[in-house]
């Protein structure tokens, strides 16, 4: 009895031993940082803040536990400054002290380490091609890597059905548990051999709007479409709505409609998004946030993301961010007049093209405020070039 409580205890403190031992924790050392700055640890798979700590004299420790080892997180800086680490189980390092923040050296996982073997193999790449090439060997000789999971569900869309499969089945029995598997899984149920590129024909989904009415993008044949991906928690997409409402309200009468696929998981949180941001267009959902059957469809990887298709259902442009882009390929297609002349209550209201170019009778381009000064001044008419797009404001 005496030898099995000691053999007892001398397991406890094994395992304690073990346990203290493995603990995740990343101490790092900085430069410049002020005392008191705060950091942040993101989880990027739960989209969510998950730790913070001060820097004190260009130095700080994370103790967080987290879901599952290895693990991507996030280490913030700032909202524009941050470090992707793969967290391992045990005591990790961070030295920024002869780098910028973003390229600290991070010690301590084997995880990380092989990250960064690719990535630095990625940047002496040249081609797309070349690049897509070391991502299928990567994944074909690594399956028993986390890495291989999450690169996979990201490129699965590139690589096709037929050669994801084949990667998937070679993966590990707990890469096959994965969060990044349901993505990936996903994607190899869908009945569409590709991804649908530009100048091809759009390739159709159905899904639900905001008030669980089914619909299938098909029905919204027969205009210039734009298929808006976004959601409530993306700051870029909310921060772009207002132009693109803009961008709505210009163009609405001239054959022009937004689809707009949300990659939310919560309903309340995409339709109060919808009512906030005042978004007066066609919304669709299945609230499946990143594994959205139209965003696997479309290949999408991140939002905002949007894809332009003619009134004959081709794909003609993709990835139209700015208002102005977005705005001039409208104009083209749509073929809207130069000026539009409308007259309500009297008051005839003057649009003009997006694309037209103001300047002056030298030829000087001039700004929005420029020209208002000339037109309140009685002296100058403008005289509409409408094949150069130019208007020149000339003296009466």
């Amino acid at each position: 009895m005496k030898n099995l409580i000691t053999a007892i205890f001398i397991l406890i403190a094994t395992l304690s031993f073990a346990q203290s031992k493995n603990n995740f924790s990343l101490h790092g050392k900085t430069k410049g940082i002020p005392d008191g700055t705060m950091l942040r640890l993101q989880d990027p798979l739960l989209e969510k803040m998950i730790d913070s700590v001060q820097v004190i004299n260009n130095s700080f420790t994370f103790k967080t536990k987290l879901p599952d080892y290895p693990y991507k997180i996030m280490l913030w800086k700032d909202s524009s400054t941050a470090k992707i680490i793969w967290a391992e189980n045990k005591k990790m390092t961070f030295d920024a002290t002869v780098s910028g923040f973003e390229d600290a050296v991070v010690t301590g996982s084997v995880t990380d380490a092989l990250a960064i073997q690719l990535r630095d193999k990625q940047r002496a790449l040249k081609t797309y091609e070349e690049m897509v090439a070391l991502e299928f060997e990567f994944i074909k000789n690594n399956p028993n890597s986390i890495l291989s999971a999450h690169n996979l569900s990201i490129m699965a869309v590139v690589f096709g059905k037929e050669k994801s499969a084949v990667l998937f089945e070679k993966f590990s029995a707990k890469n096959k548990q994965s969060p990044y598997v349901d993505k990936i899984k996903a994607f190899l149920s869908i009945n569409l051999p590709v991804t649908p590129k530009t100048g091809e024909k759009y390739a159709d989904f159905t899904m639900n709007d905001e008030n669980g009415k089914t619909h299938k993008f098909s029905e919204f044949e027969g205009k210039v479409t734009l298929l808006e991906f976004w959601a409530s928690w993306c700051a870029p997409c909310r921060q772009a709505n207002p132009e693109l409402v803009k961008t709505y309200n210009t163009f609405k009468d001239s054959g022009f409609q937004i689809v707009a696929v949300s990659l939310d998981e919560n309903k309340d949180d995409w339709t109060n998004a919808i009512k906030k941001d005042n978004l007066p267009w066609q919304h669709l959902s299945d609230l499946k946030g990143k594994n959205n059957i139209a965003a696997l469809i479309y290949a999408v990887n991140g939002i905002p993301d949007n894809i332009v298709i003619d009134k004959n259902g081709i794909i003609i442009a993709r990835g139209l961010r700015k208002a102005e882009k977005l705005n001039t390929l409208l104009t083209d297609i749509l073929a809207v007049p130069a000026i539009q002349i409308t007259d309500t209550a009297n008051n005839p209201e003057i649009k003009l093209k997006s694309a037209m170019i103001w300047q002056d009778e030298n030829g000087k381009e001039l700004n929005q405020q420029e020209v208002d000064a000339l037109l309140k001044n009685n002296k100058y008419s403008p005289h509409i070039d409408t094949e150069k797009n130019i208007i020149t404001l000339k003296k009466t």
